[in-house]
Protein backbone atom coordinates (compact mmCIF):
# COMPACT_ATOMS: atom_id res chain seq x y z
CA UNK A 1 0.00 0.00 0.00
CA UNK A 2 1.45 3.37 -0.99
CA UNK A 3 1.83 6.40 1.26
CA UNK A 4 -0.72 8.23 -0.88
CA UNK A 5 -3.33 5.52 -0.29
CA UNK A 6 -2.66 5.58 3.43
CA UNK A 7 -3.19 9.33 3.62
CA UNK A 8 -6.47 9.03 1.72
CA UNK A 9 -7.75 6.42 4.14
CA UNK A 10 -7.08 8.76 7.06
CA UNK A 11 -9.32 11.52 5.71
CA UNK A 12 -12.16 11.90 8.19
CA UNK A 13 -15.56 11.10 6.59
CA UNK A 14 -17.05 14.31 8.02
CA UNK A 15 -14.52 16.30 6.00
CA UNK A 16 -15.61 14.45 2.87
CA UNK A 17 -19.26 15.39 3.49
CA UNK A 18 -18.21 18.95 4.23
CA UNK A 19 -16.39 19.12 0.93
CA UNK A 20 -19.47 17.84 -0.90
CA UNK A 21 -21.63 20.43 0.84
CA UNK A 22 -19.30 23.27 -0.11
CA UNK A 23 -19.22 22.08 -3.71
CA UNK A 24 -23.02 21.86 -3.84
CA UNK A 25 -23.40 25.34 -2.37
CA UNK A 26 -20.95 26.70 -4.95
CA UNK A 27 -22.85 24.97 -7.78
CA UNK A 28 -26.11 26.37 -6.45
CA UNK A 29 -24.73 29.88 -6.44
CA UNK A 30 -23.51 29.45 -10.01
CA UNK A 31 -26.93 28.14 -11.07
CA UNK A 32 -28.45 31.36 -9.81
CA UNK A 33 -26.61 33.29 -12.49
CA UNK A 34 -28.18 36.66 -12.99
CA UNK A 35 -29.32 36.64 -9.36
CA UNK A 36 -25.98 37.53 -7.84
CA UNK A 37 -26.25 39.83 -4.86
CA UNK A 38 -29.57 40.92 -3.35
CA UNK A 39 -32.43 40.05 -5.70
CA UNK A 40 -36.04 41.19 -5.42
CA UNK A 41 -38.93 39.03 -6.61
CA UNK A 42 -42.64 39.85 -6.69
CA UNK A 43 -45.35 37.28 -5.96
CA UNK A 44 -47.22 36.30 -9.13
CA UNK A 45 -50.77 35.82 -7.82
CA UNK A 46 -52.07 34.40 -11.11
CA UNK A 47 -49.61 31.51 -10.93
CA UNK A 48 -49.72 30.99 -7.17
CA UNK A 49 -52.14 28.81 -5.23
CA UNK A 50 -53.02 28.75 -1.53
CA UNK A 51 -55.48 26.13 -0.30
CA UNK A 52 -56.87 26.05 3.23
CA UNK A 53 -58.46 22.84 4.51
CA UNK A 54 -60.77 23.00 7.53
CA UNK A 55 -61.67 19.60 8.98
CA UNK A 56 -64.42 18.62 11.40
CA UNK A 57 -64.45 16.89 14.77
CA UNK A 58 -66.81 16.22 17.69
CA UNK A 59 -69.03 13.33 18.74
CA UNK A 60 -70.76 13.34 15.35
CA UNK A 61 -67.89 14.79 13.37
CA UNK A 62 -68.53 12.32 10.57
CA UNK A 63 -71.81 14.14 9.90
CA UNK A 64 -70.04 17.41 9.13
CA UNK A 65 -67.99 18.32 6.08
CA UNK A 66 -64.40 19.20 5.33
CA UNK A 67 -64.23 22.67 3.82
CA UNK A 68 -61.71 23.63 1.14
CA UNK A 69 -60.94 27.33 0.81
CA UNK A 70 -58.88 29.21 -1.76
CA UNK A 71 -56.93 32.38 -1.00
CA UNK A 72 -56.52 34.10 -4.38
CA UNK A 73 -55.78 37.61 -3.17
CA UNK A 74 -52.09 37.17 -2.34
CA UNK A 75 -49.42 39.79 -2.89
CA UNK A 76 -45.91 40.24 -1.58
CA UNK A 77 -42.21 40.25 -2.16
CA UNK A 78 -39.23 37.97 -1.69
CA UNK A 79 -35.70 39.31 -1.43
CA UNK A 80 -32.67 37.06 -1.26
CA UNK A 81 -28.96 36.79 -1.85
CA UNK A 82 -27.78 33.38 -3.19
CA UNK A 83 -24.47 33.88 -1.39
CA UNK A 84 -26.10 34.59 1.97
CA UNK A 85 -29.63 33.22 2.32
CA UNK A 86 -29.95 34.38 5.92
CA UNK A 87 -30.24 37.91 4.56
CA UNK A 88 -33.42 36.86 2.72
CA UNK A 89 -36.84 38.26 3.57
CA UNK A 90 -40.41 37.19 2.80
CA UNK A 91 -43.41 39.50 3.02
CA UNK A 92 -46.90 38.27 2.11
CA UNK A 93 -50.38 39.79 2.35
CA UNK A 94 -53.78 38.25 1.71
CA UNK A 95 -57.11 39.92 1.13
CA UNK A 96 -59.26 38.16 3.73
CA UNK A 97 -62.49 39.10 1.98
CA UNK A 98 -61.28 37.34 -1.19
CA UNK A 99 -61.19 33.91 0.47
CA UNK A 100 -63.56 31.57 -1.32
CA UNK A 101 -65.10 28.22 -0.39
CA UNK A 102 -64.54 25.89 -3.35
CA UNK A 103 -67.45 23.59 -2.56
CA UNK A 104 -65.25 20.51 -2.44
CA UNK A 105 -66.60 18.33 0.36
CA UNK A 106 -69.67 20.54 0.81
CA UNK A 107 -73.22 19.97 -0.45
CA UNK A 108 -73.93 22.70 -3.05
CA UNK A 109 -76.78 24.09 -0.97
CA UNK A 110 -74.43 24.65 2.00
CA UNK A 111 -71.75 26.65 0.16
CA UNK A 112 -73.34 30.14 0.50
CA UNK A 113 -73.87 29.62 4.23
CA UNK A 114 -70.33 28.34 4.78
CA UNK A 115 -68.98 31.33 2.82
CA UNK A 116 -71.03 33.80 4.83
CA UNK A 117 -70.06 32.36 8.21
CA UNK A 118 -66.37 32.22 7.27
CA UNK A 119 -66.23 35.95 6.44
CA UNK A 120 -68.55 37.05 9.25
CA UNK A 121 -67.64 38.10 12.79
CA UNK A 122 -68.19 34.47 13.81
CA UNK A 123 -64.84 33.54 12.22
CA UNK A 124 -62.58 35.90 10.24
CA UNK A 125 -64.53 39.12 10.78
CA UNK A 126 -63.13 40.59 7.55
CA UNK A 127 -64.77 43.97 8.07
CA UNK A 128 -62.59 44.56 11.14
CA UNK A 129 -59.57 42.55 9.99
CA UNK A 130 -59.36 42.80 6.18
CA UNK A 131 -55.75 41.63 5.85
CA UNK A 132 -53.90 38.41 6.63
CA UNK A 133 -50.12 38.80 6.60
CA UNK A 134 -46.83 36.98 7.11
CA UNK A 135 -43.41 38.58 7.53
CA UNK A 136 -40.20 36.66 7.98
CA UNK A 137 -37.60 37.28 10.67
CA UNK A 138 -35.02 34.67 9.66
CA UNK A 139 -34.59 32.37 6.67
CA UNK A 140 -32.43 29.24 6.65
CA UNK A 141 -31.61 27.41 3.40
CA UNK A 142 -30.14 23.99 2.68
CA UNK A 143 -29.21 23.36 -1.00
CA UNK A 144 -30.27 19.92 -2.33
CA UNK A 145 -29.37 20.31 -6.01
CA UNK A 146 -27.92 23.17 -8.07
CA UNK A 147 -31.45 24.58 -8.51
CA UNK A 148 -33.38 23.33 -5.48
CA UNK A 149 -33.19 23.92 -1.75
CA UNK A 150 -35.08 23.38 1.48
CA UNK A 151 -36.16 26.45 3.43
CA UNK A 152 -37.01 27.04 7.07
CA UNK A 153 -38.72 30.42 7.40
CA UNK A 154 -39.24 31.88 10.86
CA UNK A 155 -41.59 34.80 11.01
CA UNK A 156 -44.80 36.31 12.31
CA UNK A 157 -48.31 35.68 11.04
CA UNK A 158 -51.09 38.22 11.54
CA UNK A 159 -54.65 36.91 11.40
CA UNK A 160 -57.90 38.17 12.95
CA UNK A 161 -56.00 41.09 14.48
CA UNK A 162 -53.52 38.87 16.35
CA UNK A 163 -49.83 38.36 15.52
CA UNK A 164 -48.15 35.08 16.44
CA UNK A 165 -44.74 33.53 15.69
CA UNK A 166 -44.74 30.82 13.02
CA UNK A 167 -42.17 28.55 11.41
CA UNK A 168 -42.79 27.41 7.84
CA UNK A 169 -40.92 24.58 6.11
CA UNK A 170 -40.83 24.81 2.33
CA UNK A 171 -39.03 23.64 -0.79
CA UNK A 172 -37.86 26.18 -3.37
CA UNK A 173 -36.86 25.71 -7.01
CA UNK A 174 -34.96 28.38 -8.91
CA UNK A 175 -35.61 29.06 -12.57
CA UNK A 176 -34.59 31.70 -15.07
CA UNK A 177 -37.51 33.93 -14.09
CA UNK A 178 -37.37 33.62 -10.31
CA UNK A 179 -38.45 30.83 -7.99
CA UNK A 180 -41.35 28.59 -6.99
CA UNK A 181 -41.85 27.79 -3.31
CA UNK A 182 -44.03 24.92 -2.07
CA UNK A 183 -44.98 23.93 1.45
CA UNK A 184 -47.62 23.02 4.01
CA UNK A 185 -48.17 24.23 7.54
CA UNK A 186 -50.81 24.06 10.26
CA UNK A 187 -52.18 26.89 12.37
CA UNK A 188 -54.62 26.89 15.26
CA UNK A 189 -57.62 29.18 15.12
CA UNK A 190 -57.69 29.64 18.90
CA UNK A 191 -54.13 31.02 18.87
CA UNK A 192 -55.48 33.94 16.81
CA UNK A 193 -58.51 34.59 18.97
CA UNK A 194 -61.01 32.70 16.82
CA UNK A 195 -63.48 30.13 18.15
CA UNK A 196 -64.00 27.06 15.91
CA UNK A 197 -67.57 27.04 14.61
CA UNK A 198 -69.94 24.47 16.11
CA UNK A 199 -73.30 23.06 15.03
CA UNK A 200 -75.92 20.60 16.25
CA UNK A 201 -75.51 21.68 19.86
CA UNK A 202 -71.73 21.27 19.74
CA UNK A 203 -71.77 17.65 18.58
CA UNK A 204 -70.28 18.77 15.25
CA UNK A 205 -67.56 21.41 15.07
CA UNK A 206 -64.67 22.34 12.84
CA UNK A 207 -61.19 21.45 14.01
CA UNK A 208 -59.04 24.04 15.71
CA UNK A 209 -56.13 23.07 13.45
CA UNK A 210 -56.31 24.42 9.91
CA UNK A 211 -54.01 23.09 7.19
CA UNK A 212 -52.59 25.52 4.65
CA UNK A 213 -50.94 24.23 1.46
CA UNK A 214 -49.23 26.73 -0.82
CA UNK A 215 -47.44 27.06 -4.15
CA UNK A 216 -46.03 30.55 -4.55
CA UNK A 217 -44.48 31.76 -7.76
CA UNK A 218 -42.15 34.73 -7.34
CA UNK A 219 -40.86 36.56 -10.42
CA UNK A 220 -38.13 39.10 -10.95
CA UNK A 221 -39.32 42.60 -10.19
CA UNK A 222 -39.28 44.88 -13.24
Amino acid sequence: MTGTSTRRERIHPHLTWLGCGVALAWAFAQAAAGMQGPTSLTIDAANSRIVVTVGRTGVFGFAGHTHEILAPGVSGRVTFDPTDWQRSTVSLQFDASALRVTGKGDPPADIPQVQRVMLSDEVLDVKRFPTIAFRSRRVFATPRTPTALDLVIEGDATLHGATRPMTVHAAAALDADGMTVRGTFVLKQTEFGMVPVTAAGGTVRVKDEVQVEFVLKARRSM
